[in-house]
């Protein structure tokens, strides 16, 4: 066996500059200076005697082979970090540290609820948090930045295990005054098209809604321009269209202090389930099912 190997410290530096792009946020995001974070992938390349990255003064490209390389340094550390857990599992069960992303359609929803009483009952616990998108969370989860993920499905995760935690149901949000006087169920049919206000693509929500409707004109007349349902929320206020809201963000009252109305839909697909997924065959299973089950109490 070769006596010279890439540390885990180089291929972290390495999967960092791939992800940002840019050698500041990279090191940033790795909590190092710059000089510190470049000559650590200098090293590494030395080390292999190849060219990983092409550097200019505006851009950063990764060779052909570099990112094989990346490719290869993700698997490498998902495998370190597992094997970190496979120790940590074996002692005091949810305990230390774990790395979760929730969906920010559930974060502001489910967690101020659910946080206070967890860190009570599992003082042991160090929960460190990240609201992503659906698409961002998943990503994050098969490359090792995190160990779960609070989201809701249907959504294309990969290969993990999951475990429910509730199922959500879909209301529409009106404008106060809506002419057609909304029914206490409303049929997808009475959705306006040319007025339905959704998420940016990268939310799961937006293909929810959409899958409640059941309508493909919906799809390519809705207007995609919300970053968060509080905004949506202030834009139906506004008289601006309407949306869709999960019953979980209204019973949280997030339409408070606003004239909006909402009614669940009428269609077998207005329901998302909420879950905790993770990769699978994870040493920490027990770990989240126990954490499933705290959040299905909270």
């Amino acid at each position: 066996m070769s006596t010279y190997l890439p540390t885990l410290k180089q291929l972290q530096y390495l999967v960092a500059l791939h992800e940002h792009g840019h050698f500041g946020r990279a090191a940033e995001a790795s909590f190092v200076s710059q000089s510190t974070l470049s000559a650590g992938i200098r090293e590494l390349e030395s080390l292999l005697g190849v060219t990983l990255v092409e550097r200019s003064r505006r851009v950063v490209r990764f060779t052909a082979l570099g990112n094989q390389v990346v490719e290869k340094a993700h698997r490498i550390l998902r495998e370190a970090e597992e094997l970190a857990d496979l120790v940590q599992a074996a002692g005091k069960p949810l305990a230390g540290q774990l790395r979760m992303s929730v969906i920010p359609t559930i974060a502001p929803f489910l967690l101020p609820r659910f946080l206070p009483r967890l860190r009570r009952e599992r003082p042991d616990l160090q929960l460190l948090l990240r609201e992503e998108t659906s698409q961002d969370a998943v990503e994050s989860l098969q490359h090792g930045r995190v160990d779960c993920v609070l989201l809701a499905l249907p959504f294309a995760t990969g290969e993990i295990e999951q475990a429910h935690i509730a199922d959500d149901e879909l209301y529409v949000a009106f404008p106060k005054g809506d002419p057609r006087d909304p029914p206490d169920v409303i049929p997808p049919s009475m959705i306006d098209e040319g007025r339905l206000l959704l998420l940016e693509d990268g939310h799961c929500l937006k293909d929810h809604a959409l899958a409640a409707c059941n309508r493909p004109e919906l799809r390519a007349s809705a207007t995609m321009i919300g970053t968060s349902l509080h905004t949506l929320v202030q834009m139906v206020d506004n008289d601006l269209g309407l949306t869709m809201l999960p019953k979980m963000a209204i019973d949280a009252g997030i339409l408070n202090g606003t004239e909006v109305v909402a009614r669940p839909v009428k269609s077998k697909n207005a329901t998302r389930e909420i879950a905790l997924i993770w990769r699978r065959n994870s040493p920490r299973r027990d770990d989240f099912e126990l954490l499933a089950q705290e959040l299905r109490e909270g």
